[in-house]
């Protein structure tokens, strides 16, 4: 009876590094995918933020009373502390990021090097299986020598 080759032993574990691998790929397209969206998210503040300053210095705070100017500097504050938040947020997500994309690098390896060595098995096997076969030729082409003796 025939054992199981190395390489073929090894297929399931190849498996499993190949979908952890793809996991954390998966993972770090959607981690890429939040980041970018939070990046967004901060360049619409800004850009709303300019938007307004703009125009209240357009008009040049005419027509405000005391307390639309109150109004105005209330609401332009909270939008700065959105603004801010939304950068600690950012800084966050992107160390996040790096952990993920680090983690992928890291299964990544790992599903190489299992490659690599189900490779060196295959090339192993067939060496020995070329060298199997070889002596069996070199056999069967004795045979008729000694016969003929």
């Amino acid at each position: 009876m025939h054992a199981m080759s190395r390489s073929k032993r090894m297929k399931p574990v190849q498996r499993v590094a190949e979908s952890r691998e793809q996991a954390a790929v998966q993972k770090l397209g959607q981690s890429q995918q939040f980041l970018d969206a939070q990046r967004a998210r901060l360049e619409e503040l800004c850009a709303y933020r300019n938007q307004y300053s703009q125009s209240f210095q357009t008009s040049g705070g005419q027509g405000l009373n005391a307390n639309r100017l109150q109004d105005y500097r209330v609401f332009l504050s909270r939008l700065n502390e959105a603004i801010h938040q939304q950068e600690a947020i950012i800084v966050q997500c992107t160390s996040q990021h790096e952990l993920t994309r680090q983690q992928w690098v890291e299964t990544r390896s790992r599903h190489q090097a299992i490659d690599k060595v189900i490779e060196r098995y295959r090339s192993e096997e067939q060496k020995n299986s070329d060298r199997l076969e070889q002596q069996e030729q070199d056999e069967r082409a004795q045979r008729p020598m000694n016969k003929s003796r």
